[in-house]
């Protein structure tokens, strides 16, 4: 089944869909149209996952169709790496627009257009304040706004102007285009908001032909109409600004009057998906990039190894609400596992070594066991991995004088190596400085394949690769990036994990792991679900950790709180 077809087949009943399903019934539309537009002044992020799943899903599952389109109206913060990104991130989530690609900027000149016509209805006048000045004006909650100097400039005026403006006459700052609404409504949207700005700035498409750029709210609506979009879905913080789309889409001689309606953005604990925050980690180095994978942006958990079905599944299961709220990143990390549960392969790998010695085993022997790669899927079949005298198993594995409930290696303590034989730690070595680098155990040889023939049970299976042809790689390990659940996001730097990236670069993995460089996730066993890095060759492998088997960033951190 194709991702599309998952996501369509897989989608409950919320208020958005009992909508459309209304609209459709009672003939309002024939077909439904929603549309996807991001601005490209950044990556998209987890958040943006869940307006992609809610547009593009819908317009699936009604049969319609969902466009994609840049809200590219702002020259001075858009780049063409992050278009370029935001269609890379919309086809990685399984998710495509066909032929319906589109930016706010083909419609730059019919925009400019329909400013010149609410001019000459009087409902647009020029202003020459300042920003600041503008600002003192508008007003409070509970205060109304006061009417501009020039908000009675008559229309020929204005008209003369807006031309001068676009024709590129005044230098930013200098002037705007404001709608002449209500300085006094209750909805400070709709007190003469900014339709027009001078911006002497190269666009990406459409280079310095544009002088001056409409806003988001003036372009968004409109252009939603020249699209003949019937599903206009936003977030909740665009419900305050519903009366200007609105009023827009009546007072202009529009194609179509589409209809928005707005549900719950999607918040996380320790994550801010604020775009500033995310903009400020990359400037200020506080992380590798866009694409680093403690990064919530789509390019990062990419990286990091979550799969799309995993993000499509986190997105169906936290639902379409009318409210905002807070989901545990615990139901993200839950989707993930259930995704690679399913298909990661197993391996095993050491992340922290200590090697063992086997002493009763032959010197210069080695021998060949069998392992499962996966023990839910038998056609996934079997691979042989290589037995011998000396071996590596994980540093935390082993304690010298261990609590009551360790049943892991300990002195004289029997364990199950896994696919191989019961192992007892005899002996200690220990270096100069009283580190334990090695420990000489001896092995049951009638317990290979892990039982005993006189049925007597150990506590614990431990997880090794042999010393003889283990290959050595570099793990990253990834926590959450910051430390608290709710992370303020006026001073984020002060909220930091100082933990949140751990780089391992003595780990040794089984020969399985080293015949290619497949983007493959795999499991390491007892470990948690890896992929490989980009970084990662043939020759120096790089594993990124996606998720533990378990949640365990959670209980550390309630141990730190005071």
């Amino acid at each position: 089944m194709a991702a599309s077809e998952t996501a369509v087949a897989d989608t409950g009943r919320d208020f958005i869909r009992e909508i459309i399903q209304a609209d459709l019934d009672a003939k309002r539309h024939t077909t439904v149209v929603t549309r996807f537009p991001p601005e490209p002044n950044g990556y998209l992020h987890i958040g943006h996952a869940k307006a992609i799943c809610l547009n593009f899903g819908v317009a699936q599952e009604f049969g319609g169709r969902c466009h994609l389109r840049f809200d590219d109206t702002n020259p001075v913060k858009e780049e063409q790496e992050y278009i370029d990104a935001i269609e890379r991130d919309v086809r990685w989530l399984g998710f495509a627009w066909g032929t319906h690609l589109y930016h706010a900027s083909d419609y730059f000149e019919q925009l400019y257009q329909w400013a010149e016509h609410l001019i000459r209805s009087g409902k647009a006048y020029v202003d020459d304040q300042s920003q600041d000045e503008i600002r003192a004006r508008r007003g409070t909650l509970t205060e109304p706004g006061q009417n501009s100097p020039h908000r009675d400039r008559p229309v020929d005026e204005n008209l003369d102007l807006f031309r001068r403006m676009r024709a590129g006459e005044f230098p930013n700052g200098a002037r705007v285009l404001r709608a002449k609404i209500d300085m006094a409504s209750g909805n400070i949207n709709l007190r003469d908001p900014v339709l027009y700005r001078i911006l002497h700035a190269s666009h990406p498409r459409t280079g310095m032909t544009w002088k001056i750029y409409p806003s988001y709210d003036f372009a968004h609506g409109q252009s939603d109409a020249l699209e003949h979009i019937t599903h206009s879905l936003c977030t909740l913080e665009f419900e305050d600004h519903r009366p200007l789309y609105d009023w827009f889409l009546d007072n202009l001689p529009v194609p179509s009057h589409p209809r928005q309606y707005e549900s719950a953005r999607l918040n996380l604990t320790y994550t801010v998906l604020s775009k500033r925050v995310l903009n400020e980690l990359v400037r200020g180095g506080h992380v590798n990039g866009w694409d680093d994978p403690r990064m919530p942006t789509l390019a990062g958990l990419r990286r990091r190894g979550v799969p799309p079905e995993a993000l499509r599944d986190f997105i169906k299961r936290i639902g379409v609400s009318k409210s905002n709220s807070v989901v545990d990143v615990g139901v993200f990390d839950f989707s993930v596992r259930e995704v690679l549960n399913k298909t990661a392969m197993r391996r095993m790998a050491v992340l922290r070594p200590l090697k063992i010695v086997i002493e009763n085993y032959p010197e210069g022997q080695s021998e060949e066991l069998e392992a499962i790669n996966h023990p839910d899927d038998p056609a996934a079949g079997t691979r042989r991995i290589r037995f011998g005298r000396e071996l590596y198993v994980e540093r935390d594995d082993f304690m010298e004088n261990p609590p009551k409930k360790f049943y892991r290696l300990s002195p004289g303590k029997e364990v199950r190596l896994r696919y191989a034989y019961f192992i007892t730690c005899r002996e200690i070595v220990k270096n100069d400085a009283g580190e334990v680098v090695e420990l000489r155990c001896s092995y049951d040889p009638a317990t290979r394949g892990g039982n005993a023939p006189d049925g007597r049970k150990v506590q614990a299976t431990l997880h090794w690769v042999a010393a003889a042809d283990a290959v050595p790689a570099e793990i990253r390990l990834y926590n959450p990036l910051f430390t608290r659940p709710a992370p303020n996001a006026a001073d984020f730097a002060a909220d930091l994990n100082p933990e949140s990236a751990e780089v391992l670069t003595q780990a040794r993995v089984e020969p399985a792991l080293a015949g290619g460089n497949s983007i493959d996730p795999v499991q390491f066993e007892r470990l948690g679900y890896f992929c490989r890095d980009p970084d990662s060759t043939p020759q120096r492998l790089v594993f990124n950790r996606t998720v533990g088997l378990r949640d365990t960033w959670a209980k550390v951190s309630a141990e730190k709180t005071p």
